[in-house]
């Protein structure tokens, strides 16, 4: 079995997959032993216009180490895969793609864009799964699902065997509607000007930009005055003024005009005077300028700005919570586009309605949002403009609050003066600005009329499964954040104004006084319901949306009984009602929620539902613990048999939850700082093994996952390791083209029963961490046995058996180390699945596959304790001379003699029975007991054993203190430039914190050098 001198990963990655795919050996059950357990894994499902980047990467590695480790232990497996349809994402793509040809979506009627979208999805949606191939991921994707299958306009080509997810999600969405769990409503949301559709905050990525802070009058109504006093913080009076205003300060002066309120803390004395009183709004047209009260709520700081914020509850968070509590009306100002509203009456008309509201006319939520507030002469501009000239207009009339400042001016002969002058008082400031992550455009918080899942009604058992211990999240530092989430849990929007994805399936009726809803899992059982609750004999009509159904209405009234006019159901004879569905889709959050069950086929009884649902461990990111964890909580026990005990509901029982991948710095990676990674290029040049085993080695539980290229070079230099541990073996005849695998080896030599022993140690620990998913764990005991132990120390510990002139030693260690191979491919094979399946295939004739191997289950029970301690004292001796060698810079040729005062019995049969070994090793000629170090000896401790090293005559004493010192002076400077700039307070608090970081662990290095250097001149000075 002659094998190439080293692992070709760029040949064999493919084939081995390939070989894998067509055995079938990552279909669910594969490899499973009779009776087992079930374990699965549901993939979190990428973007199907997704392509793999190193957060693919990481997160899908774990899943694999996991899922090939229960395979190999005999579970019944399934790693799920799937894709999520991604609304804005994908109609975002095709959109680019038409713009190509000079056309928009609105070129063509929805149902033939949707057309497009299908066409695009077979064409390039499977993308990122041909690439979590290359990664190795070992799923069932035959099963890959879909979060769109089974939706109108589903070729089903490319996912046959996904289950019809469409159907799942629409009878979720119409149960919980008949159970009052979810609602149409009007609630401030996240509003993509770009995309015209809410967002989820997840979408919205907040920016630090360069911002401006105006500070603006707003005037007390009716000339009315009060006494401002302000005080110090000793309490006494800094200033006192007669004052016609209350002064606020905003970042969006455009939004004024929709105000309903100025608010002020409770305790603030400042303005205690003017509680209750009415100010003016200093935009718009005088004679119809509005009056808001002013109220108290326990928002605003009164130590922040002038301690009084105006409040929009129709365009900001904060102020919509504040108008909710005090019940301020909300109105808005912007169309979809972002741009002022430009529809309504003329603005006096508008201005006038909002103002009797204010006073007490009763005004129902919709007649509020109609009302259009923006004066005319701004009425259709884009918002950033109408700001300009709202600031400008505010501040022509006096009434932006001035500052007065002092300036340095230069006359015409060139002298310098100092001047003061009075300005609008405008601060320049940096403020947090959100955007789209995919628009890249200015989100606007915008009161609209969305479906929200009534969060509080469904989130309660979600909480006690994981209090009570049915689910366990990792880090415990996930728990008290679900906790915090869930238990301040708001209404769940779950509409997009988009064309891409589930159809809200809810259609419309003419009723009384508005368009009556009907909830229904198709359009046949929607005109039913029409049918049942219309007079006999009534026929509608399927339209295409609201639009049309109101210009069909208005012909259809002229035909209605003079006797009950406009009441629909006084139609005559046989007529066509208009009815349409609602345009808006579920977010994808939503049909993502359901992936644990509609992946597995759910609602029908399927076997794969009743085998492994619930599923086993769930590995995601740390900013998706509410957006997708938690939803599949509360969607599962809400939807699911609530007759069925809380475990058998629940979608998952460990939640491994994981940060984000930064660069070798700690910094987060973007393509503006240019520190993107591709992983599909790392595997191109170092081969995916050595990305996977970086990815294990870094997954801390709760730790900072910091990618480095050094690392991982490495780590493709460990395989190349093990590749050589191999040819080594082939070498002295381990393998050969008939020879079957070994078997657990009766061994007599102690280097052979001391290496069965710390393999059966590395087994339990792989196991314990794998168990307590602490993947790097596991990865480094692998790298410390496999290189440390069996590569470097085994190896060569060997060397003299193999050289042995008794063919029995010769062929124990042939078995044993075949036997210790072996456990290195099987137990490495999880993280490093490539290079160990092919090295499977080049060492014996083999039964099954790697992947199929069975795991091991010895333990502590092969450790030799007297061969364990044996040879870890012939190890540490030879250790300990190499390391004093190299601390001394004895040239690495040299052999010397060695002394030795103090020697155990025990130390002394290790060495007698290890001599030749240790002498090769550690490059000794001679040892000799003594009764004290001659001088120039350097100390060398073993257990039980006192060795010296004479090296006066070895190596020149003088000038290696010469060269030591001058490293301890160079590292005095290095230390004192980095010590002065972490003790510096501004440094600390200014700095990036991966900058911090890098720093403090520049100075642990050092400082660890320097502690060397001075052991090092302290040997110098003993020997003289």
């Amino acid at each position: 079995m002659a094998m190439e001198k080293t692992f070709n990963a760029a040949e064999a990655e493919s084939r081995l997959y390939k070989a894998w795919e067509q055995a079938g050996c990552f279909k669910a059950g594969a490899n499973a032993k009779p009776g087992a357990s079930t374990y699965c894994i549901m993939i979190p499902p990428p973007n199907v216009t997704g392509v793999l980047h190193m957060g693919h990467a990481f997160n899908n590695t774990l899943q694999d180490i996991l899922i090939r480790w229960k395979r190999m232990q005999g579970f019944d497996t399934l790693w799920q895969p799937g894709c999520d349809h991604a609304g804005i994402a994908t109609q975002m793509v095709v959109e680019r793609e038409l713009a190509k040809e000079g056309k928009k979506r609105t070129d063509f009627s929805r149902p033939d864009f949707l057309a497009k979208i299908w066409e695009w999805k077979e064409k390039s949606g499977g993308t990122i799964v041909e690439q979590l191939k290359r990664l190795g991921a070992s799923c069932d994707f035959e099963r890959t699902a879909f979060t769109m299958a089974g939706a109108h306009g589903d070729t089903r080509t490319g996912h046959e065997n996904s289950p019809n997810f469409h159907d799942a999600v629409i009878k979720v969405f119409v149960e919980m509607y008949n159970k009052g769990l979810i609602y149409r409503g009007k609630r401030l949301v996240n509003w993509d000007p770009h995309f015209e559709t809410a967002i989820s905050d997840l979408e919205v990525e907040n920016i630090e930009v360069a911002g401006h802070m105006w500070h603006f009058k707003y005037p007390l109504a009716g000339g009315e005055t009060y006494t401002y006093v302000e005080k110090g913080e000793d309490g006494n009076v800094i200033l006192e003024e007669e004052r016609d205003y209350i002064a606020i300060a905003t970042t969006r002066p455009e939004t004024m005009l929709g105000d309903g309120a100025v608010a002020v803390h409770p305790s603030d004395e400042r303005y205690a005077p003017i509680v209750g009183k009415l100010v003016e709004i200093p935009v718009g047209p005088k004679e119809h300028r509005r009056q808001i009260p002013i109220i108290t709520d326990e928002y605003p700081d009164k130590d922040f700005g002038s301690g009084a914020v105006k409040i929009t509850g129709a365009h900001d968070f904060n102020d919509y919570q504040v108008a909710k509590r005090g019940g301020i009306p909300m109105y808005r100002l912007m169309d979809t586009k972002g741009a002022m509203r430009a529809d309504g009456a003329p603005y006096a008309e508008e201005a006038a309605k909002a103002q009797a509201h204010a006073k007490g006319a009763a005004f129902t939520e919709n007649e509020v949002d109609a009302i259009n507030l923006v004066p005319d002469h701004l009425r259709g501009l884009d918002r950033f403009e109408a700001r300009k000239k709202v600031v400008q207009e505010i501040t022509d009339e006096g009434l932006a609050v001035m500052q007065t400042i002092t300036k340095t001016v230069t006359d015409e002969d060139g002298t310098e003066r100092e001047v003061t002058e009075t300005v609008p008082f405008v601060e320049n400031k940096p403020i947090m600005q959100p955007f789209g992550d995919r628009s890249k455009v200015v989100i606007e918080p915008m009161l609209t009329d969305q479906w929200f899942v009534d969060a509080e009604k469904v989130v309660g058992p979600a909480l006690d499964a994981v209090k009570n211990g049915d689910v366990k999240i990792l880090p415990e530092s996930g728990e008290k954040t679900y906790y915090h989430w869930l238990e301040n849990i708001e209404p769940w929007c779950i509409s997009r104004q988009l064309w891409w994805g589930h159809q809200i399936p809810v259609w419309y009726i003419p009723g009384e006084e508005d368009w009556y809803p009907i909830c229904a899992a198709t359009e046949e059982e929607a005109l039913e319901k029409a049918r049942l609750q219309s007079p006999e004999g009534t026929e509608f009509r399927i339209v295409a949306d609201q639009q049309e159904a109101i210009e069909i209405l208005a012909e259809q009234r002229k035909l209605l009984d003079v006797k009950d006019e406009g009441a629909i159901r006084s139609f005559e004879g046989p007529m066509q009602v208009p009815m349409f569905r609602d345009p808006d889709v579920l977010d994808t959050w939503f049909s993502s929620g359901l992936w644990p069950i509609g992946t597995l086929g759910w609602p029908e009884d399927t076997p794969e539902m009743q085998k492994y649902f619930p599923t086993s461990t769930l590995v995601t990111g740390q900013d998706i613990l509410f957006f997708w964890v938690a939803r599949m909580m509360m969607m599962q026990l809400a939807v699911l048999d609530e007759n069925l005990p809380v475990k058998d509901r629940i979608p998952f029982d460990t939640v491994y939850l994981h940060g984000l991948v930064r660069d070798a710095k700690g910094k987060k990676m973007s393509k503006s700082t240019g520190n993107v990674v591709d992983p599909l290029e790392i595997i191109e040049e170092y081969g995916a093994d050595a990305l996977r085993f970086t990815n294990a080695a870094m997954a801390s539980l709760g730790g900072v996952l910091k990618l480095d290229m050094q690392r991982i070079a490495g780590y493709r230099n460990f395989g190349t390791k093990l590749w050589n541990a191999v040819n080594f073996a082939h070498f002295n005849k381990v393998y050969d083209a008939d020879r079957q695998a070994y078997d657990i080896p009766d061994a007599k030599a102690a280097v052979n029963q001391w290496i069965i022993g710390e393999t059966a140690k590395v087994r339990v620990e792989v196991d314990e961490a794998l168990e307590a998913f602490r993947f790097n764990d596991a990865a480094l005991s692998l790298y410390a046995f496999v290189w440390g132990k069996v590569c470097d120390w085994y190896i060569e510990l060997s060397k003299p058996l193999f050289n042995s002139e008794d063919e029995t030693v010769i062929a124990e260690t042939r078995q044993t180390l075949g036997w210790v191979l072996d456990q290195c491919m099987i137990l490495l094979h999880p993280i490093m699945p490539f290079i160990t399946e092919e090295l499977w295939g080049n060492t014996a004739k083999r039964d099954n596959m790697l992947v199929h191997q069975d795991w091991p289950t010895y333990g502590t029970e092969l450790v030799n304790a007297e061969a364990d301690s044996e040879m870890n004292w012939v190890i540490t001796a030879i250790e300990n001379i190499r390391s004093t060698r190299a601390q001394m810079h004895v040239p690495a040729g040299a052999k010397i003699p060695m002394v030795v005062t103090e020697f155990s019995d025990q130390a002394r049969a290790a060495w007698e029975k290890n001599e030749a070994m240790i002498q090769k090793l550690a490059r000794i000629t001679t040892l000799e007991q003594v009764e004290s170090f001659p001088k120039g000896c350097a100390a060398v401790s073993a257990p039980g054993a006192s060795f010296g090293l004479p090296l006066a005559d070895v190596i020149d004493v003088d000038a290696e203190k010469a060269r030591l010192e001058k490293t301890l002076g160079k590292l005095a400077k290095e230390l004192g430039g980095l010590r002065g700039r972490l003790n510096n307070p501004k440094f600390a608090a200014s700095a990036p914190e991966e900058v911090v970081a890098e720093a403090r662990a520049n100075l642990a290095a050092r400082e660890e050098e320097e502690a060397k250097v001075k052991e090092a001149l302290a040997r110098l000075a003993e020997i003289g």
